[in-house]
């Protein structure tokens, strides 16, 4: 479906400093720094995956996704994906993928989204019959039905995202990038969106390349994930995987009426208020049932909640280990 090989991409940044001569002689005589956005990038996605595109700002994923939507032509290095190359082969192309990034919009501002959505049928050309099957479909499942006659620049930010997810799925693409596609969402609209990508994953096999600082995205959304840092592939691995190799660390809480607690080998204490204590616990060093033992030997427990590392501590720990 998607095989990127050995991509490669440099940007070249104007670069002076400030003051009006510097300005006068940047005029004359320019200064750049040259940009290695993606160093010998490469991978594959099968048909109907759901992968998160992880890094911190500036790692490469908005130049990757670019390049991969066609947007953009790397210096070097191979990508095919459904047998073309994206900016080569554009037109054929983009009949087949669709793109949301968060913060850009592809609807028209002060044009009802129907209109939108009525333009964007006749630039994809779309048959009247699939379109109308396509924009009743998409409503419904986005919850959209009672906002398309309404001029985009009208909408709340929730509302707009999910009418932009509407129209870059509006052709029917085989595969959907989304760059941000949450971001300043409130949690209910992110749900709605999140339920809906799996929706579609789930029913059209649609395959998904998710971008995104949200790691409760990821979390939901995907099974695999590439992690990319200074333009390279850092990781590619399951999310499952990483967290049992990252979770030696559990985290106990504890709702108890009176008694005290001791630490132990393996076992620290992290907070500690009348009425509740939060340990960490090494598992490594001390199991979790002899720690859970250790801790209601002299106290009356009524409550234990049991959790271990998130995908953010894991993602944290990550950009730690390969200094990103």
């Amino acid at each position: 479906m998607i095989k990127m090989h050995n991509i490669n991409k440099t940007f070249r940044v104007a670069r002076r400093n400030a003051g009006m001569r510097e300005a006068i002689k940047s005029l004359f005589q320019k200064q750049y720094d040259v940009i290695h956005a993606l160093n010998d990038i490469s991978f594959t996605i099968d048909e109907g995956e759901m992968v998160g595109y992880i890094g911190p700002n500036g790692a490469g994923k908005s130049s990757t996704i670019k390049i991969m939507s066609g947007i953009l032509t790397p210096d070097s290095g191979e990508c095919i994906i459904n047998g073309l190359i994206p900016w080569k082969n554009r037109i054929e192309y983009v009949r087949e993928i669709g793109v949301v990034f968060g913060q850009r919009s592809q609807l028209w501002w002060d044009l009802p989204v129907a209109d939108s959505f009525r333009l964007l049928k006749d630039i994809y050309q779309i048959s009247e019959k699939k379109y109308r099957e396509n924009v009743e479909t998409l409503s419904s499942l986005l919850n959209i039905e009672t906002i398309i006659k309404t001029p985009a620049r009208q909408l709340s930010l929730g509302q707009r995202m999910r009418c932009e997810i509407a129209a870059s799925l509006i052709h029917s693409p085989k595969i959907l990038f989304l760059d941000e596609p949450t971001i300043g969402l409130d949690a209910v609209s992110k749900i709605a969106v999140r339920n809906f990508i799996q929706d579609i994953n789930r029913q059209y096999h649609t395959t998904v390349i998710l971008t995104t600082h949200d790691m409760q995205d990821i979390e939901a959304l995907t099974k695999r994930i590439l992690l990319i840092g200074k333009g390279r592939i850092l990781l590619d691995g399951e999310l499952e995987t990483l967290k049992k190799e990252y979770s030696q660390n559990k985290r106990i809480t504890i709702d108890y009426q009176r008694g005290s607690f001791m630490p132990c080998q393996g076992l620290a204490i992290e907070t500690h208020h009348p009425g509740r204590i939060i340990v960490s616990v090494n598992t490594d060093v001390l199991s979790v049932s002899s720690a859970i033992s250790h801790l209601s030997v002299h106290a009356e427990v009524t409550d234990i909640a049991i959790q271990g590392a998130t995908a953010e501590e894991i993602i944290i720990s990550l950009y730690e280990e390969h200094h990103i």
